[in-house]
């Protein structure tokens, strides 16, 4: 797990600054603080910061073929490197070292920009092929790790995070297109960025550059959802997904340092934890972050699974620390506006495990295989009642007024299926465009009318929620949560705040051929009438707590509602340039209305106190 950066002059006259490049370097070392390595010649220069996992003695980078004609910096990790280094070796390759890196270098050589499609893993490298002159850039299936990129100055400048990026001299010319995007989605989606010249690889996408052209290309895709021959066979789903998800983890344990893994308390982490704990001859380190708010705390249940396995378990604290300082930490990592509020304790768990082990696995991307969200039954549910006879907003307001002498948590019941009847007859990208805005749509396009106009974000959003072919809604939804909330949301936020720790995750549920498999796989038999995550629930989770399998499902968030009503926190929320730009009335209005308790505005305010530090 490391950085890297580069440059490429198209121009091959044009000798590159090394002192530009280290500057660009350093700026990740906390990617990377084990060492650094560079390579220049002429017209390119790649530059390095390592985070030592694998083969700590011979693995340092940039490394070169035997010729010296190749030369590669590779920030993350190859898990089935073994098996593709006993398949180089019988095809007469010899290697001198014991690490990943390596293994690229051979397969390329081997099966030149093909390799990508024999890793298994997750990666940005950068490899530079002298006799060809030509740059090859490759960026992992899912997008577990980021590569940013600018053509500026008839050059190719790239990082592993956009401040190295910024180092080099490219501007910070923002786009103000995108606040009404980023204040919906909370986050800019790929390919953009929050500035006009710097861009993000695609997930499952290559760069090649050579002195007269630069192309971006694909070598991956999510295989299209074809509902007329969806896997409907409930015990061969369960063999294969077992078999599948067991080898995910243990070619994932592969490490030469200490490692352990996050354990929320929930199904997925204690899954991972369970088949770990199986696999290894030593207890597990786990580590869970609780809360001193009950709604959000499951630090009992995460002890429950430690127990049961006998590992040794550390337990840390989320407190409202100074806004101001989580504020710079997120400013620091994200690089551009970035609202997801679960990024304060994802640092706060990273901090807290990174005293300890330098790798864990994670219980990411287990809600996008198995259709795990309570939207999944959402919008199930839609599928039914929308065949209903009946007018389904009529009967959602008469269910309204049968809960209004209600009290407490069933009343929340009542109206939130009331929701889902009256959005039942809602096109889908609509129905996703309303559940995305943190306040009213109304209101966001109030607070954005100076820099977005509403034909802009409808048209926008229009398409946004539209993406694949998928007919079912469930379906659609699977194709959004891997398209676009899981590398532009939950995975940037894992990298950024473990990285800036210095700790790596490892997300065995995002195998490539997991996923492959489990897109096929029938939603009744992902979601056996309204029963979440079926298949993990009668495989691994036979063996788990029954505690754990009855609990509801719970975000990994933090309560800013609460935060945001202390007045001392509020004389904290200082946004002078958000009310300079947009409507300050709507900006106002939201904060008061968390404030009195009318509405939940908390991660809404964040994400807008995220936006005036880049402004």
């Amino acid at each position: 797990m490391c950085g890297i950066t580069g440059i490429f002059n198209f121009n091959f006259e044009q000798n590159i600054d090394h002192n530009r490049l280290k500057r660009m370097t350093d700026s990740i070392r906390h990617r990377g603080p084990d060492g650094e390595g560079f390579y220049v010649d002429n017209n390119i220069g790649l530059g390095h910061r390592r985070l030592s996992i694998i083969d700590l003695q011979s693995g340092d980078q940039p490394m070169w073929n035997k010729q010296k004609s190749i030369v590669l910096v590779l920030n993350g990790e190859i898990y089935n490197y073994i098996e593709l280094r006993n398949e180089l070796v019988k095809l007469g390759h010899n290697f001198i070292t014991n690490s990943d890196t390596e293994v690229v270098i051979k397969s390329y050589e081997e099966w030149g920009v093909k390799c990508q499609e024999k890793f298994n893993g997750m990666w940005a490298f950068a490899l530079w092929d002298a006799n060809r002159e030509q740059l090859f850039i490759s960026r992992d299936r899912i997008g577990e790790k980021p590569l940013f990129y600018s053509i500026y100055n008839n050059s190719l400048i790239f990082g592993s995070e956009i401040k190295a990026i910024f180092e080099y001299g490219v501007p910070r010319d923002i786009r103000y297109d995108l606040i009404g995007i980023y204040l919906v989605l909370l986050n800019i989606p790929c390919p953009d960025t929050f500035y006009k010249s710097i861009y993000k690889l695609k997930p499952g996408n290559y760069i090649l550059a050579n002195r007269d052209s630069c192309n971006e290309l694909s070598y991956w895709a999510l295989p299209e959802i074809d509902e007329s021959n969806m896997i409907t066979n409930t015990q061969q789903t369960y063999d294969e997904f077992k078999y599948l998800l067991e080898d995910s983890v243990r070619i994932r344990m592969r490490c030469d340092v200490p490692f352990g893994a996050f354990l929320s308390g929930g199904l997925d982490s204690s899954s991972i934890v369970s088949i770990m704990s199986n696999l290894s001859s030593f207890p597990v380190e786990t580590f869970t972050i609780g809360f001193p708010y009950r709604d959000f705390d499951e630090s009992s249940m995460a002890l429950e699974t430690a127990n049961l396995y006998k590992t040794n378990h550390h337990v840390g604290t989320v407190q409202p620390d100074a806004i101001e300082e989580l504020l710079n930490i997120c400013f620091t990592h994200f690089d551009e506006p970035f609202g997801d509020s679960s990024a304060i304790p994802t640092w706060q768990v990273s901090s807290f495990a990174g005293k300890r082990v330098k790798m864990v696995l994670t219980g990411d991307g287990g809600d996008e295989v198995l259709s795990g969200y309570n939207s999944y039954a959402g919008v199930k549910l839609s599928e039914y009642i929308f065949r209903m006879p009946f007018n389904l907003k009529m009967f959602s307001q008469l269910m309204r007024l049968f809960a209004m002498p209600i009290k407490g948590s069933n009343r929340y019941k009542v109206n939130k299926i009331a929701n889902i009847i009256e959005m039942a007859s809602v096109p889908f990208a609509q129905r996703m465009y309303l559940k995305s805005c943190q306040i009213p749509l109304r209101d966001i396009k109030m607070l954005v009318s100076s820099v977005n106009t509403e034909e802009y974000l409808d048209d926008f959003f229009g398409k946004f929620f539209n993406r694949g072919k998928a007919n079912s809604d469930f379906y659609k939804l699977t194709n959004l949560h891997f398209k676009h909330y899981l590398p532009d949301d939950y995975l940037v936020k894992v990298d950024r705040m473990s990285m800036a720790n210095s700790i790596e995750t490892r997300a065995p549920f995002l195998d490539y051929r997991l996923i492959e498999f489990m897109i096929k796989v029938d939603k009744n038999v992902k979601m056996q009438g309204w029963e979440r995550k079926s298949v993990l629930r009668n495989t691994i989770g036979k063996q788990l707590p029954s505690s754990i399998l009855k609990s509801s499902k719970r975000g990994f968030g933090v309560p800013l509602r609460e935060w945001f009503k202390d007045p001392e926190y509020l004389q904290n929320i200082k946004l002078n340039k958000v009310e300079t730009i947009l409507n300050k009335e709507i900006v106002r209005q939201t904060i008061s209305d968390n404030a009195l308790g009318k509405r939940n505005n908390g991660n809404f305010i964040w994400s807008l106190m995220m936006l005036e530090k880049f402004l």
